[in-house]
């Protein structure tokens, strides 16, 4: 959507949003790889009260994306709450061991028929890498613009 340039609620064109941009992106492609790994594992490998969340995680995700690439004036503040929830979310669910019980997809001593392999863990921490990092450019993009 275009926005005349007094309306447009932007968070500006400076090296913090670019960074946020750039770090959005990659988190776009780390939610895809974490959501392919869930999709090779199967369903139902996981309890549906992990599901519930993943699927609340991932509306927010998007929403996240389309406020930053449309820069919106609550990207950064998006990003930041988004980033920081999930990165501790997906370390408790998948690095602690099988402590929360639905609230666990646990990496650490899996049954088989969870399916997790290295590309599991590569996802796992490629999706929380990224959500740090979102989170961290949304902090940056939203000091430039205070």
């Amino acid at each position: 959507m275009a926005y005349p340039t007094a309306a447009r609620p932007d968070l500006g064109t400076g090296p913090a949003y670019s960074q946020l941009r750039w770090a959005t992106g990659l988190f776009a492609v780390a939610l895809l790889i974490h959501g392919a790994d869930h999709l090779r594992r199967g369903m139902d490998t996981i309890s549906s009260t992990v599901m519930a969340l993943g699927t609340v995680q991932s509306v927010l995700a998007v929403v996240t994306i389309v406020l930053v690439f449309t820069g919106h004036r609550w990207a950064a503040a998006a990003a930041i709450a988004v980033g920081f929830v999930s990165a501790a979310g997906f370390t408790l669910v998948h690095l602690f061991p099988d402590w929360f019980g639905p609230l666990s997809d646990s990496f650490i001593n899996p049954p088989a028929s969870a399916k997790v392999n290295g590309f599991s863990w590569f996802a796992a921490v490629f999706e929380i890498i990224a959500d740090l990092l979102i989170g961290t450019a949304g902090l940056r993009a939203r000091r430039a613009i205070a």
